[in-house]
């Protein structure tokens, strides 16, 4: 997943799977589908002994058997849990990352939000959803994050649907437009001393009302409009969710104290260049997290 593939960039040369991506991905999707009808014979076999029900169970409620489209309910089943689940793991997963990488490298922040979660939540409970909208400080860590490292550098390709004039240019129907929302977030005539990691920014009346959810052309990783990422909510919520848990839980520091390599590589999605390795200590009770 984010992997840059030549075939999507310049669909003429999709017949040519260069580097053989499709062929990869389909046998990766047939593994898939295959856990998944697995799950999915699982859920049917169990359905009527739950008194808990997942996603799943909902999907089987809803559809109970009909079709829709053309599809058969267990296809819409699979694919939808399906992009529930690479919708939280890809982008999600390289936000916390970067997140982590960069309070490893500014442990003053660290150790603020450390003591912002100690405050809100205290050492005796877990972290929960309910939190969130009262760790401020938390927050801004996750804008700024995304600031100088939008999950997808490059947003989503769009196609002009007719003639127009933009900033004095002439633009054909037809014309592709390709954002790059890492360079926007990263301009110095828009973000003070942009390649500073600098969360208080946003706690500031002049970025306090900034948001991710592409209301603000100066900070928009999801995109915006009616093509904007479909997942935002579920990528904030599982981001804000899992950074609080790790940063509650444990304290983390880089083997040997060394800082942590920030390079960036070449794909769809801002992977790291270099794996993260870290040394995580608990710093609540075991009993807490059982």
């Amino acid at each position: 997943m984010g992997m840059f593939v030549v075939g999507d960039a310049l669909p003429f040369l999709g017949w040519m799977d260069i580097g053989g991506h499709q062929k990869e991905m389909k046998r990766a999707f047939g593994e898939l589908d295959g856990y998944l009808q697995e799950w999915l014979i699982e859920h049917k076999k169990n359905r009527a002994e739950k008194t808990e029900h997942d996603f799943m169970d909902v999907l089987l409620s809803v559809l109970d058997g009909e079709s829709l489209h053309g599809y058969d309910s267990d296809t819409i089943i699979k694919a939808t849990s399906l992009s529930m689940i690479a919708g939280g793991t890809d982008t999600s997963t390289v936000t916390a990352t970067w997140a982590i990488a960069l309070l490893l490298n500014n442990r003053h922040v660290l150790r603020k939000a450390q003591e912002e979660l100690d405050g809100v939540v205290s050492k005796e409970r877990v972290v929960t959803e309910g939190d969130i909208g009262k760790l401020v400080y938390l927050q801004s860590i996750v804008k700024e994050t995304m600031r100088m490292y939008p999950p997808a550098p490059l947003l989503a390709v769009r196609e002009f649907v007719r003639d127009c004039d933009v900033a004095g240019y002439r633009v054909r129907k037809g014309t592709w437009l390709m954002v790059n929302a890492w360079k926007i977030q990263n301009d110095p005539s828009v973000w003070p001393e942009p390649t500073r990691f600098e969360p208080e920014r946003f706690l500031t009346a002049e970025y306090r009302d900034v948001d991710v959810k592409g209301q603000n052309f100066e900070l928009f990783p999801f995109g915006s409009g009616r093509r904007a990422c479909p997942g935002t909510n579920l990528g904030l919520q599982m981001v804000h969710l899992t950074l609080a848990s790790f940063l509650h839980a444990f304290d983390f520091s880089t083997v040997g104290d060394e800082p942590v390599d920030m390079a960036e590589s070449f794909g769809l999605t801002n992977i790291k260049a270099t794996p993260l390795l870290v040394v995580a200590k608990p710093r609540v009770s075991p009993d807490v997290y059982a």
